[in-house]
């Protein structure tokens, strides 16, 4: 409440005036595009090969071969299921533009690259038969490698880091 002499009025009741010349034109955001979402994953697959070409021979110094070696199949499991996941997602965007297309009876939409659009089918069994290999090497590089279970929790957070990067930059272009 605020005591203007004989006034007493609420601030949350009233609309907030703000003066012309304080107005200022805001740009309407650039739609996120499956060009630039492909583009993104793609560019987080790379951060995680980087973190780990940098990562490894710091875990190799510090734990020995073994955890540099743990730390490396992280960030491979972590680089494939970024991979994976931009495979499904391209997969599932070119039949949702496809059954949108066929609705407005529009010419099908052309594929962003020049091959043919993936098979839903073949992406899915893609990601599960990964999962399936992913829980082998897991098991395979504890049993035989004896290094710093820390090591492999660092190469399969490497993705989380990359992401992160890569949402970050989105956001500071605007994109989203």
């Amino acid at each position: 409440m605020i005591d203007d002499g004989d006034q007493k009025r609420n601030l949350w009741d009233e609309p907030m005036q703000v003066p012309d010349e304080e107005i200022v034109a805001t740009v309407p955001p650039t739609p996120y595009t499956q060009a630039q979402a492909a583009a993104s994953l793609q560019r987080a697959v790379w951060l995680v090969l980087a973190f780990a070409a940098l990562g490894a021979p710091v875990a190799w110094y510090l734990r020995g071969w073994q955890s540099a070696c743990l730390l490396l199949v992280g960030a491979g499991i972590s680089a494939s299921g970024l991979y994976e996941w931009r495979r499904l997602m391209t997969a599932l965007l070119h039949r949702m533009d496809a059954q949108d297309a066929v609705q407005a009876s529009l010419p099908q939409p052309v594929p962003l690259e020049d091959r043919k659009a993936p098979s839903i089918g073949f992406a899915v069994a893609g990601f599960i038969v990964r999962l399936g290999v992913v829980i082998a090497v897991l098991y395979a590089s504890l049993r035989y490698l004896h290094g710093s279970v820390l090591a492999l929790a660092a190469g399969l957070a490497m993705s989380v880091l990359a992401l992160l990067i890569e949402g970050l930059r989105l956001l500071r272009s605007g994109t989203i």
